[in-house]
């Protein structure tokens, strides 16, 4: 390689990891926040067919502590559950919180892929960390194909809010990173076939914060043969584990 072409590499990697920096800080900023993820200290499901008075259940409640509301679908009879969520600004695990281990920025790990959209609302069961083997199909409305180390894979990520959320496992995981797999969302305009996967910004889902979450697990297919050596690692709290 000259070294025109060197230099002039440089800046746009330096630029990228620049950009992966303030994503690694806006992330820990937002689990820090009043509701963000180390925060949630109970998820109380309600008895079946019974809605939140977010209002009444908010008398009295301690200062920097909040309430919100969750839905579900029951596994069996697919009626709709409620549930009120506890946030404590000041929770167990924000305390003891000391931040998340990453790799080093990799460029290698930003990949391209091809989306191929399906038509209609096309559902794929994921398996979540909660429901004792149970599965909960999720609205996946295109396949992502790429090839990894050789091997090509078909990924579904599921709509996420009108985002594209890439739940994967590899060998790292319980090895060096979160052991339940982690997370990537994948920006897509909605029309180009064409989308980028950056593993840099892989992270560890909810439930690795706080066990009031209920978060989906890697499908067969978004499992990797090799070991994905980028992205958020796993959170550390001194003092161990924190009681949620």
């Amino acid at each position: 390689m000259s070294e025109r072409s060197v230099s002039a590499a440089e800046p746009a990697r330096s630029a990228a990891e620049r950009e992966w920096e303030q994503w690694r800080a806006d992330r820990l900023r937002a689990l820090r926040g009043p509701q963000g993820n180390l925060a949630l200290v109970e998820t109380a499901w309600l008895p079946d067919g019974e809605r939140p008075d977010l209002e009444a259940a908010s008398q009295g409640l301690p200062e920097g502590v909040t309430l919100t509301t969750v839905r579900r679908t029951d596994l069996v009879t697919g009626a709709p559950e409620y549930a009120i969520r506890r946030w404590d600004a000041a929770s167990p695990a924000l305390r003891a919180f000391d931040g998340v281990e990453a790799y080093p920025y990799d460029p290698a790990w930003v990949l391209e892929a091809e989306y191929a959209p399906v038509e209609g609302a096309r559902m794929v069961p994921f398996e979540h960390i909660r429901d004792n083997g149970g599965s909960r199909e999720l609205v996946v409305p295109g396949d992502i194909t790429l090839t990894v180390g050789g091997t090509a894979y078909t990924l579904s990520a599921f709509d996420d809010d009108g985002t594209l959320l890439l739940v994967f496992g590899d060998p790292t995981n319980g090895n060096g990173t979160y052991g339940a797999g982690r997370f990537l969302f994948v920006p897509h305009d909605g029309a180009s076939r064409r989308v980028v996967l950056d593993f840099n910004r892989a992270f560890v889902p909810p439930c690795g914060f706080s066990d009031q979450y209920n978060c989906p697990m890697p499908p067969r297919q978004n499992r990797f043969h090799l070991p994905v050596e980028a992205g958020e690692k796993r959170p550390v709290f001194h003092g161990g584990a924190p009681a949620h």
